[in-house]
């Protein structure tokens, strides 16, 4: 049976048949292999047999470029993985969720002369407000159009604060930061310069935009929390460079934007981070960083990289006196593709997939924190989960456009046009604000 996502068969619909012509549904995604999906194929394909899965996995560079060409020969998988971020982009690629499906599943006939054969069974698929119920809110906000979902998600990953515990017990540190005060003294106290001004050791991998992974996710993180206007009310643009709705004199974009850069800025007290350094993850990895921050991706590449360094994971700062709690999504969606030849069978491993009680396995091998919230109990019990499981239910993402990446490219120019001295925070926000619009 298919269970945890209540797919419900009318009774008595089942209609026998003798076979069904076995067909092969094309599964691509990013960065997990096939052991990940292993025990999920195999169960679903005790019962559907005749549904044979060709899971494909791509290296992230190659990966949208592979999508594109393979879309323009009609060649393109059944089932695909796409960050949340570019939804809108491949919207009109998607075959959104149906409302009901039709398939076949194999099973034992007979009571003198067992044999096996195919009923075919109609399912109604979950409807909006049990999907809504289901998963954590950034995930509807995020698939969901309107009299429409686009796609599932698997997993969710937020953005949570790594640290050296060495670093921090050499400056007397008890315990990681919980506000961003905190933080800015903890980044002072771990920051170590020789007399020349150079940083020997950096309090925090932060301020750059280039040599920083997730720095456009860092400082979106930053505006949210600031309640930054991510979208403008018409929901087709940004707000960033626009004075708070209560304080028109205040300008919260312009306020992230200046604290996040200035952990890059010699002028500023909280100066640990330049130019001239290494990838923040390489710094960290080395026991030159107190502070980074990524999101759960980065857990085996540093335990396998530096097995012997000490480190642990925190929830990220969040501002002092905030009575509301904000951090950071950025996942990825299943859909299924609208020029599947298969539609009702996409669908039906889509939703058996995510059931929670199938989900579960890969969650468990890949170490991703849930999106569904019957397993966010559960997976509190993982020490190495709880951090960023315990910031699911706040996350939030914001970008609903179609060109994420001229985004990111923007935010990134953003960042370095204020360090470099090319433009004021306001022209710098103001020339981001202009870029993100044309991507709606």
């Amino acid at each position: 049976m298919v269970s945890g996502f209540q797919c419900k068969l009318f009774p008595q619909s089942g209609k026998i048949v003798n076979k069904v012509k076995p067909i092969t549904l094309n599964y691509w995604r990013v960065n997990d292999g096939p052991d990940s999906f292993s025990d999920i194929i195999f169960a679903f394909r005790k019962i559907y047999s005749h549904v044979n899965i060709n899971y494909r996995q791509f290296r992230p560079e190659e990966y949208e470029m592979a999508l594109l060409e393979a879309w323009a020969e009609d060649q393109g998988p059944d089932i695909f993985s796409t960050p949340n971020t570019w939804l809108g982009k491949y919207e009109t690629k998607i075959l959104p969720m149906p409302q009901e499906i039709t398939v076949g599943r194999q099973v034992l006939t007979g009571t003198i002369k067992k044999e096996y054969k195919v009923v075919l069974q109609t399912k109604k698929i979950p409807t909006t407000r049990e999907f809504r119920e289901n998963y954590v809110d950034t995930v509807f906000q995020d698939v969901y159009r309107p009299n429409k979902l686009l796609g599932i998600p698997l997993s969710l990953d937020v953005l949570a604060l790594y640290y050296n515990r060495d670093l921090l017990n050499n400056a007397k540190i008890v315990e990681p930061p919980k506000t961003w005060q905190e933080f800015v003294e903890d980044v002072r106290l771990t920051t170590i310069k020789d007399r020349s001004g150079n940083i020997i050791q950096s309090g925090v991998a932060m301020g750059m935009a280039d040599n920083i992974p997730n720095s456009a996710d860092i400082l979106s993180l930053l505006m949210l929390q600031n309640e930054t206007q991510m979208i403008n009310p018409s929901g087709l643009g940004t707000a960033i460079n626009r004075p708070s709705l209560i304080d028109q004199n205040y300008y919260p974009g312009e306020e992230a934007l200046r604290f996040y850069t200035d952990f890059s800025n010699p002028t500023k007290e909280t100066y640990s981070w330049n130019k001239e350094m290494p990838d923040a993850l390489e710094m960290f990895i080395q026991g030159k960083t107190a502070f980074f921050i990524g999101d759960p991706s980065y857990l085996d590449i540093v335990r396998t990289r530096a097995p012997k360094l000490n480190f642990d994971i925190a929830k990220m700062p969040q501002i002092e006196g905030s009575i509301k709690e904000i951090n950071y999504a950025n996942y990825w969606v299943e859909a299924v593709s609208k020029k599947t030849a298969y539609p009702n069978e996409a669908w039906n491993f889509l939703l058996f997939m995510s059931d929670p009680l199938n989900v579960k396995s890969y969650l468990d091998r890949a170490k991703h924190p849930t999106a569904h919230r019957a397993l966010i109990k559960t997976q509190r019990e993982d020490l190495d989960l709880a951090p960023f499981v315990d910031e699911i239910l706040t996350a939030k993402s914001w970008y609903l456009g179609k060109d994420y990446l001229t985004v990111e490219k923007a935010f990134k120019q953003m960042i370095n046009n204020i360090l470099s001295g090319k433009k004021s925070i306001k022209e710098a926000i103001e020339f981001c604000a202009q870029q993100v619009n044309q991507t709606y």
